[in-house]
């Protein structure tokens, strides 16, 4: 099995860049899926109205230490 999972990992590995980024996000997806069943499906409805907007450019990520600095500051 070990040699199975590096071959895997080597066939991965010569795949274009925007190839493993996809690979990789299913890889993930498929280890989050896993936990999803203990949400509620008002939950589960949301992580997909929240993912679609990552996946489609109106949401805007910021750094996470911008956010907690802005947060320390605001109970400040």
């Amino acid at each position: 099995m070990v040699q199975a999972v590096e071959n895997v990992v080597l066939d991965a590995l010569a795949l274009p860049a925007p190839t493993r980024a996809f690979v990789a996000e299913r890889l993930i997806e498929s280890l989050d899926a896993e936990d999803a069943g203990d949400l509620s499906p008002a939950w589960q409805a949301e992580i997909a109205r929240r993912s679609r907007g990552l996946d489609e450019g109106p949401v805007e990520l910021r750094a996470a230490d911008e956010v907690f600095d802005q947060a320390f500051a605001a109970l400040r």
